[in-house]
């Protein structure tokens, strides 16, 4: 991942409700989420959350896909994974870690 994309994705990530809906998402799986679920989760109106979806949609962090007449929202995990190895890569480096490591990886 280069600095412009992982610029892209933390600043999707800058909000409280895209934070609350990206999240949302990871934890909801392969099985993803309509925008109706995600409004009812996070107490938000329709239409600012189809404006937040789509930030988070530009900067590559969920996928939609029309389901019949859903539409349904998924976290995009390799995206997710590689902003999260950018931001450690160099971690410790030549440095016993002041912190546990843990896994940078969702396998879902």
């Amino acid at each position: 991942m280069d600095k412009t994309t992982a610029l892209a994705g933390l600043g999707a990530l800058a909000h409280p409700i895209r934070l609350d809906a990206f999240r949302a998402l990871v934890v909801a799986g392969e099985d993803g989420l309509t925008p109706g679920a995600l409004v009812e989760m996070l107490g938000v109106a329709y239409a600012k959350l189809g404006f937040h979806l789509k930030d988070l949609s530009e900067a590559g962090l969920v996928t939609s896909e029309q389901s019949g007449r859903h539409v349904i929202y998924r976290a995009v995990y390799p995206q997710m994974n590689a902003l999260l190895a950018y931001l450690t890569e160099n971690c410790c480096q030549g440095v016993a870690c002041a912190v546990e490591p843990t896994s940078t990886n969702c396998d879902c």
